[in-house]
């Protein structure tokens, strides 16, 4: 709680932390084929959206502010893992429509593939179970889902020296990204012990 600043504070160093979290979302920002992107999570995202909050319904009792960390602090890694938000991007109702029933199961569908040959370790994506409740159905799937890659620690040594691949493997829907070095680097800060 000690993180979050009252309204006048954060109001006044806003920009500057807000230009912080963009840039820090664009090196932690993956898209993965054409309508699902992931944004790996960390102290600095989580903290901007909870302040965001706090901004926009102007919050200013404590109650209210832990209400909100209690929904967010379970987005942020702990050492050896690996948290992400998974973003199903469709614009128009018709591919919503099209999409979302298909796409039931995709936050169990994401692994990590990381090293190269016969050599490769899968690490599968874990709905967070805080938010799965909420947000995996039978029939359709959320747009949005957070989840979560567990690491040991030979998978974070890999992961740091490469090469890894983000992958959704659905049965709707197969494709992969390679991970470049700048986002290896970035994300292995949040893999340290």
């Amino acid at each position: 709680m000690e993180d979050i600043e009252d309204l006048r504070t954060y109001e006044r160093g806003r920009d500057g932390f807000r230009r912080h979290v963009i840039e820090l979302k664009a090196r932690r920002r993956v898209a993965v084929g054409p309508i699902v992107t992931l944004v790996f999570e960390n102290r600095d995202t989580v903290r901007f959206q909870v302040q965001e909050m706090v901004r926009v319904e102007r919050m200013m009792s404590d109650a209210q502010v832990q209400a909100e960390l209690d929904v967010y602090n379970p987005l942020i890694a702990q050492p050896g893992e690996l948290s992400a938000t998974l973003f199903i991007e469709l614009t128009d109702e018709e591919a919503l429509h099209r999409w979302l029933p298909e796409l039931v199961g995709i936050e169990r569908s994401v692994e990590l593939r990381i090293g190269a040959g016969e050599d490769v370790e899968i690490v599968r994506s874990v709905p967070e179970t805080a938010h799965a409740d909420q947000l995996t159905r039978e029939k359709v799937t959320a747009s949005v889902h957070y989840i979560r890659f567990a690491l040991d620690p030979g998978h974070a040594e890999r992961f740091a020296t490469g090469p890894v691949v983000l992958a959704v493997d659905h049965p709707a829907y197969h494709h992969e990204t390679r991970l470049d070095a700048g986002t290896r680097a970035e994300l292995a800060v949040d893999l340290r012990p």
